[in-house]
């Protein structure tokens, strides 16, 4: 989470209160992280994190928003804004679906 932190805090985010959502109290499971962060103006984020050797595909995008819906029903509230982290390779048609779909990608 201390990677997370501080690679939002060199791109200027300043969070408030971030917490940790296990995968499996949204009955996923996927080896990901999931946050939710306050920031300083009180507007909510969805942080996820993301750690595999196989290349990103579209069907993973598909999966993602799925979790993403599972989390504002879980939490009860919609987020202002999306990340995902990836550590993977990225297929150019998987990046441009998660930009249409409003995710910025670190």
């Amino acid at each position: 989470m201390q990677m997370i932190v501080d690679s939002l805090r060199s791109k200027g985010k300043i969070y408030k209160k971030i917490q940790e959502v296990s995968p499996k109290e949204l009955g996923i499971r996927n080896k990901i992280k999931i946050f939710k962060a306050t920031d300083v103006n009180g507007k909510f984020w969805a942080i996820f994190a993301v750690s595999q050797k196989s290349r990103l595909l579209m069907k993973d995008v598909h999966k993602f928003e799925e979790i993403y819906a599972k989390l504002s029903i879980f939490l009860n509230h919609g987020f202002s804004h999306k990340i995902i982290f990836i550590d993977a390779p990225l297929c150019s048609k998987a990046k441009e679906a998660f930009k249409q779909a409003g995710w910025k990608i670190y």
